[in-house]
């Protein structure tokens, strides 16, 4: 029964790894690019709930404006930051994302200092018991969010003419363009998607009794953009395998009293998958054209 527990917990862990792992993986196999600043739109997205729960006190509204404020957050990063460095070296565009991140939680702080913000509002309470097993109702709603935005995420890209647009780019970005789709649209879009579920995924964070802080995104980033290797960057399948993996392994860890050394074990898991398949377990290996 604790291992029952801990996989459940797991999966849910490794579910918000994988929502956040979504964004990397797709701004990756469409723009070709790292952006690192994605943890960081998380926190932004928790202080836009902040804000709002200040005069609404609505957590579910609050939730939708802070999807909106990312959403927009995104594309003026996306428009003013990364589009100038099409064609870039891959190094300065890597600079930029981490410049990003700096600056954003730069702005977080002077606009509300470096004191914790408790957000006892969107904290989910209470837990469902069946027999011995007790699960906590914030698990069970991020299992729930978690299936909901891969289900509805696998269906956007199979079935909508932007999400086979989107598969098109993420191909061949010159073969797209011949084809009259708007590249720099489907960029827009592309990371559009992806702040609106960093958002998502600051909500179930916060839910779980995390405290608002401006480096809030940092650590849940690393471990999402680990999970994205793990699973092939760019595969949006991968990005779900490896959040999960990357939670159930910080889960049983912590029941057979590894927490400590959870880190250091999922990296070294990390570096002997790579070794084996360097493009992830679910990643393609990419031919560069000469």
């Amino acid at each position: 029964m604790n291992f029952l527990s801990a996989l459940i917990n797991g999966l849910s862990a490794g579910g918000i790894y994988a929502i956040i792992a979504l964004g990397y993986t797709m701004v990756y196999g469409i723009a070709k690019m790292l952006n690192f600043a994605h943890g960081d739109i998380i926190m932004m997205g928790g202080y836009a709930m902040y804000v709002s729960l200040l005069f609404i006190g609505q957590p579910w509204l609050a939730l939708g404006l802070a999807v909106i404020f990312s959403i927009i957050l995104g594309i003026a990063v996306e428009r003013f930051a990364y589009k100038p460095l099409r064609g870039a070296s891959p190094l300065a565009v890597l600079i930029t994302a981490i410049g990003v991140s700096f600056l954003l939680q730069s702005l977080a702080q002077i606009i509300f200092s470096t004191n914790p913000k408790m957000l006892s509002a969107l904290k989910i309470d209470g837990f469902l018991k069946l027999g011995e097993l007790t699960l906590d109702y914030s698990t069970l709603v991020t299992l729930a969010v978690t299936v909901v935005v891969m289900v509805g995420l696998t269906l956007f890209v199979e079935h909508t003419k932007t999400g086979r647009a989107m598969v098109a780019v993420s191909e061949d970005r010159d073969a797209a363009l011949l084809m009259g789709i708007n590249t720099n649209r489907i960029i827009s879009v592309t990371f559009a998607i992806g702040s609106a579920l960093a958002a998502v995924a600051g909500y179930l964070l916060l839910a779980k009794g995390n405290v608002l802080v401006p480096t809030l995104g940092a650590m849940p980033g690393i471990m999402a953009f680990t999970a994205a290797v793990i699973g092939g960057i760019g595969s949006i399948p991968g990005a779900m395998l490896g959040g999960i993996l990357l939670g159930i392994i910080e889960s049983i860890c912590n029941a057979v009293g590894l927490g400590d050394y959870s880190i250091a074990i999922e990296f070294g898991i990390l570096i002997i998958i790579l070794l084996v398949k360097p493009s992830g377990l679910l990643g393609k290996v990419r031919r560069e054209k000469v």
